[in-house]
């Protein structure tokens, strides 16, 4: 078991920090403001109740740090790497997350505002009765996600990849779903609105007629 390292101090506002070794550092409840990471490790990290204003981590790894209680505001993690990372009680406003990957990752509970999750990988994450409303998972791999009780609703979920997700119980209704493949998804207790109904029943080899 490796220790932490408390006397590695965080960047100063509007720091940019590029192929640093931030392995199992001890940063609970630091602010940062506009600081960009590229290619940095925080395996392991402290990373508890931080609260980041308009920062960038860009290609970073995060494998099982502990983000619980964090705060992100107008934040970018692109193309990021959470393996088990904790990140329960996050909440994530106005945030980009594209291309990054969550394997066994702990999100819920979590609070998503305003945010772009697209071509995320959160296969077999547990979302269940999360608040997901207007956000962005176009492209997002999905599969096996626990997506049960989800509000979905005005959400983009184009091409999305959702075979094996539970969503008995989830609101669809509004949500963009461009090539969702219906006929692999169990609908049982999913609420959609009248376009998807047409959707999923021409996916189901239905002639739909106005």
């Amino acid at each position: 078991m490796h220790s932490s390292r408390p006397h590695v101090r965080p960047p100063e506002a509007g720091a940019v920090v590029e192929g640093q070794d931030l392995a199992r550092v001890d940063w609970w409840g630091t602010e940062l403001e506009a600081v960009t990471f590229t290619r940095c490790r925080f395996e392991d990290a402290g990373l508890e109740e931080l609260v980041t204003r308009r920062c960038v981590f860009d290609s970073c790894v995060l494998t099982g740090v502990r983000l619980g209680g964090s705060r992100h505001t107008g934040s970018a993690f692109l193309s990021c790497r959470f393996d088990r990372a904790r990140l329960f009680d996050a909440v994530w406003t106005g945030c980009k997350l594209t291309g990054s990957q969550f394997p066994g990752a702990v999100l819920r509970p979590v609070t998503s505002v305003d945010c772009d999750w697209s071509w995320t990988s959160l296969r077999g994450v547990d979302l269940s009765g999360s608040d997901l409303s207007g956000q962005r998972f176009r492209e997002a791999d999905l599969t096996g996600a626990d997506l049960r009780e989800c509000d979905l609703t005005g959400a983009d979920l184009d091409h999305s990849r959702l075979q094996g997700a539970a969503l008995r119980g989830a609101d669809l209704r509004g949500a963009s779903t461009d090539a969702v493949p219906w006929r692999a998804l169990d609908l049982t207790g999913v609420r959609l609105d009248l376009q998807q109904s047409v959707q999923v029943a021409r996916a189901h080899g239905a002639l739909v007629t106005d």
